[in-house]
């Protein structure tokens, strides 16, 4: 792997511990102005000195985000389908690699769609994202993404969407926690895996657990979303998904710390 590559990387997951905390806040390229991320930069700026990554497009980068930040930023570059398509895997490229490189980004997303309509699409995408990404410099996170018409979370489907993932070359991969079976799905992609968050779970505690379960089977870290920023607490809840993964918190430690301390407002 190329040092600059490399470099890239070692900002998203920490080389002391190979864990990260990505916070995703690119829900709008398909869901619009969603409950709590109405107006990005009220959400997403008191949370990003706890974020090692930020999840997010290009056009929240140069509205929302501070020049001045240093956090790093893996960039959304793929779209096409919004909430109202039934086929949400009818996505494409939509931002260039330059751009990425003028933003600054440390990596670059794209969602891929195994078993959907637009499967061959995506996955030829992710290709060429790659090549232009190992050519630059700078590392691809490929996103396990299922449609409305694709609803499958077992070991089996996102060790298959996983493992292709990595073979198609992408640097680390993005996928949904299972139970049974996230070890074997972490066991046979060859590159790290962090768990999307999903959507907002019932409970702050349900959160902690998923986040816990992840890095106890393997995985490298989360990229949350909904589950930090639409809870009524969002400081207190990224705390304590950070006390899990980078300093081995138990989900109860972790919620204990959110109640006594954690509850700061939004």
């Amino acid at each position: 792997m190329d040092w600059g590559l490399q470099n890239r990387l070692s900002r998203i997951i920490r080389p002391t511990d190979g864990h990260t905390v990505m916070l995703a806040v690119d829900h709008g390229y398909f869901l619009g102005p969603t409950r709590r991320l109405e107006i990005p930069r009220k959400t997403i700026e008191p949370l990003i000195p706890y974020a090692d990554a930020l999840m997010i497009t290009r056009g929240v980068v140069r509205t929302s985000i501070d020049p001045g930040s240093n956090v790093p930023i893996v960039l959304r570059v793929s779209g096409g389908a919004s909430v109202l398509n039934e086929d949400l895997s009818h996505e494409a490229v939509t931002t260039s690699m330059d751009d990425a490189l003028r933003i600054n980004a440390s990596a670059v997303a794209l969602s891929i769609f195994v078993g959907a309509p637009h499967e061959h699409d995506s996955l030829v995408s992710l290709g060429s994202l790659v090549n232009e990404g190992e050519a630059r410099g700078m590392p691809v996170l490929a996103v396990t993404a299922v449609g409305k018409e694709l609803e499958k979370r077992d070991a089996r489907y996102l060790s298959l969407a996983c493992r292709m993932a990595a073979e198609f070359g992408a640097h680390f991969v993005k996928t949904y926690y299972c139970d049974p079976g996230f070890e074997k799905v972490v066991e046979s992609c060859p590159v790290p895996i962090v768990v999307a968050g999903g959507p907002k779970l019932d409970t702050e505690m349900d959160a902690l657990g998923l986040t816990h379960d992840a890095i106890q089977a393997g995985a490298a870290g989360v990229d949350m979303g909904r589950n930090i920023w639409q809870s009524d607490h969002a400081i207190g809840m990224i705390r304590a998904v950070r006390a899990i993964v980078h300093e081995r918190a138990t989900p109860k430690e972790a919620h204990e710390a959110y109640l006594k301390g954690g509850k700061a407002k939004r």
